[in-house]
């Protein structure tokens, strides 16, 4: 090796070595190699200062000071004490040093400490015997950090001449959240080859968190060196250190960075639905001085619009770990799919996850999938474009022919009159047929492109065969009529229901489908339970909650799946609060919200009895929908609901929990049920039943009850 020249080493995560690589042939590094997580390169001292001052990739820069073979801890501790120590420290520096092992070693060197404490005891003992002083160890801040690796029966000692991470770039708050390191944000970045040096693009980051991402696209863009915030280094105590040399490099990454600040700016955007975290971000901007090049604003990804015609849309998107947030996680990225193939046609979009097995969920054809690590997190990094041909939607073709089939004329002329009011209400799942034939005891509902039959049980004095011929005919007029293929109608059987038998999940297959409603998007499962997760019958109660939550608080009580939150928050509702007692309810209410683009922020679910939880909560609401069930039981507790008895002391702790001037929306679907007159002279109580049958239900008046409840003024 030339006079001057040094072997140096660049630590990196896994998946970054090729970046790590054209940088270091950039800093003038020769011999150039890599391995896993590794770069080493033969290159002169200022080839080493420029690694630690511009690698955006890199973790830690280490210069080589000694490489041998080593059989055991004694011959370690014997060439540590050939190395000219003196050179590198004094006896007034402090030190530290680490180790790391791989391969196969002998018996004594298999403990990275104890490889590191003889290593420590060798320089000591070469300082004391030459000196009769030793330099004192520092383990948290050392003046100088020494590295040991062996692998096998090779060992290299190092100077690290980075000293912290390089990660650390000194803009980023002592207490913010952390999830995404600055060098896999950089390489982020990097991957999706932002910015276009032709005509550099918008950037935007729809979950920002504290902002790591913008921040380290904006030190790219402005060509500023990432270690140029950083106040210290593990070389400025070495006694090699070329104070000069470090002054010149470090001038000429001034001036460059002052060149890339004066180029006109493309837009870099970031948005979170947390305030804090919004807070968060912006403060991390300032410390980087990027104040004036990023804009943080606080948004939830179901606002997401694109703030021009085309650019890069990137994200470090949540994880869910645990199979229940998975399961979440996973609607989450449907709707941002969603939202980016409807809203961004043209964009290039990158995304970050954790679980390989969601890839396909966001319908985004991808073009690239890099194998990544978030510390010991297997990762990928997803590169793609977002489709400009919109998704196709579904619509329904009725054959057409006369027939002498009584059931099947029916269907034909309620599916020609519903299909047209569909169309022009924008409605994708209704009723079209209702028990309209004595002989056909059945309903059939539409959800989008799947149909779900309900079996009426028949009375005792319907012949059982007679009564399962018949189900058989209407399911092949159902066949033929639509052209429906058997996988897309699912069947159940009503029978008359008592306790909670109809809220009982049954035999479980997990499989749920998205529809749509208004502007919302719901999962519905077809076979767990009697119930589908979406009450079509309430569709207009849901529609005038989105009219009255814009700007309000919103409680949902009895929430099921949280349809109702969903509409609200939709509509720009402040907060939403579900309250249920079933743990599998609220799940589904936190996939539907996810599956709309909403985080957790401002969005609570509360597993609770709610009749207990009103009368121990003291929060208000300006807006409160309370659907409970006409009577259910809960072994655990050994409580008991039923809606006529209970509803007074329900609806009494419920307006206890309504803001002056807010509305209570009460239903039920128990036709028997009459509001206690107690109800009517405590509160201003109107009865909107008919104003809520939707169209689709109109042969079945009385369905539900509801009522709008206001409290007097007094």
């Amino acid at each position: 090796m030339n006079e001057g020249q040094h072997r140096l080493v660049a630590s990196c995560a896994a998946g970054l070595e090729g970046l790590v690589v054209r940088e270091v042939a950039s800093f003038a590094g020769m011999e150039i190699s890599e391995s896993k997580g590794v770069v080493s390169w033969r290159g002169d001292l200022a080839s080493g200062y420029r690694a630690c001052l511009w690698s955006r990739f890199a973790s830690r820069i280490f210069l080589q000071l000694a490489q041998f073979e080593v059989a055991d801890e004694e011959m370690l501790y014997a060439r540590c004490r050939d190395i000219a120590w003196h050179e590198h420290l004094g006896v007034d520096t402090t030190f530290a040093v680490d180790c790391t092992l791989s391969g196969e070693s002998s018996a004594s060197l298999r403990h990275n400490r104890f490889a590191a404490l003889r290593l420590k005891d060798a320089l000591v003992d070469v300082f004391r015997e030459r000196l009769g002083k030793r330099p004192s160890v520092d383990a948290d801040h050392p003046g100088v950090k020494i590295h040991l690796h062996i692998d096998g029966r090779d060992a290299t000692v190092s100077l690290d001449l980075s000293g912290e991470s390089l990660h650390r770039r000194g803009y980023r708050l002592s207490g913010s959240m952390a999830p995404l390191k600055e060098t896999l944000a950089a390489a982020l970045v990097a991957f999706s080859a932002w910015p276009d040096e032709d005509e550099p693009t918008t950037l935007l980051d729809p979950m920002c968190g504290t902002g790591t991402l913008l921040i380290e696209a904006a030190l790219m863009f402005a060509d500023s060196a990432p270690g140029l915030s950083r106040k210290r280094f593990g070389f400025m105590e070495w006694r090699q250190h070329d104070a000069g040399l470090w002054k010149m490099l470090v001038d000429e990454a001034v001036a460059r960075e002052e060149t890339g600040f004066s180029r006109k700016w493309p837009l870099l955007l970031g948005y979170d639905a947390d305030p804090k975290v919004v807070a968060s971000a912006r403060k991390n901007v300032e410390e980087a001085g990027l104040a004036d090049y990023i804009r943080v604003k606080q948004a939830e990804l179901a606002r997401l619009q694109p703030p021009s015609r085309s650019g890069l849309l990137i994200s470090n998107l949540p994880y869910g770990e645990r199979l229940s947030e998975t399961e979440e996680v996973a609607q989450l990225y449907r709707a941002f799919g969603r939202i980016v193939r409807g809203r961004f046609p043209g964009w290039k979009t990158g995304v970050f996850i954790a679980n390989p097995d969601l890839t396909d969920t966001f319908g985004i054809p991808w073009e690239k999938k890099y194998r990544l690590h978030n510390g010991a997190l297997p990762c990928r990094f997803l590169l793609g474009t977002a489709p400009e041909i919109p998704d196709a939607s579904f619509t329904w073709q009725v054959g057409a022919g006369d027939s002498t089939d009584e059931f099947v004329n029916r269907l034909r002329k309620n599916m020609k009159k519903l299909l047209k009011w569909a169309e022009k209400e924008g409605v994708s799942c209704f009723r079209v047929y209702d028990r309209d034939l004595p002989d056909y005891n059945i309903s059939i509902d539409l959800y989008e492109k799947w149909i779900h039959v309900q079996e009426y049980a028949p009375p005792a004095s319907v012949d059982p065969t007679l009564a399962k011929t018949r189900l058989s005919h209407a399911l092949q007029g159902v066949r033929d009529l639509l052209g429906v293929k058997r996988e897309r109608i699912f069947i159940k059987t009503r029978r008359r229901q008592k306790g909670s038998d109809q809220y009982q999940q049954r035999e479980s297959s997990g499989k749920v489908y998205e529809v749509r409603e208004g502007e919302c998007s719901f999962l519905v499962n077809f076979t767990d339970y009697l119930d589908t997760g979406l009450f079509l019958d309430s569709r207009p109660i849901r529609l005038r909650i989105a009219r009255e939550a814009g700007g309000k608080r919103f409680l949902n009580l009895f929430g099921y799946s949280g349809t109702a939150t969903v509409h609200a928050a939709m509509a720009g509702a402040l907060t939403t609060t579900t309250v249920d007692l079933s743990a599998n309810y609220l799940r589904w209410t936190r996939m539907n919200l996810n599956l709309n683009g909403f985080a957790e922020f401002g969005h609570s679910t509360v597993k609770a009895d709610c009749l207990q939880w009103l009368e121990e909560n003291r929060s208000t609401y300006d807006l409160i929908y309370v659907d409970p069930p006409t009577f259910s039981n809960t072994k655990k507790e050994k409580r008991v609901f039923d809606i006529q008895r209970d509803h007074v002391r329900l609806l009494k702790l419920a307006m206890a929990r309504l803001e002056s001037g807010g509305l209570l929306i009460f239903t039920t679907n128990f036709r028997k049920f009459c509001l206690d007159s107690e109800i009517g002279n405590l509160f201003v109580t109107r009865d909107i039943s008919q104003d809520t049958i939707p169209f689709d239900f109109n042969r079945n008046p009385h369905i539900h009850k509801c009522w709008e409840l206001r409290k007097r003024v007094l």
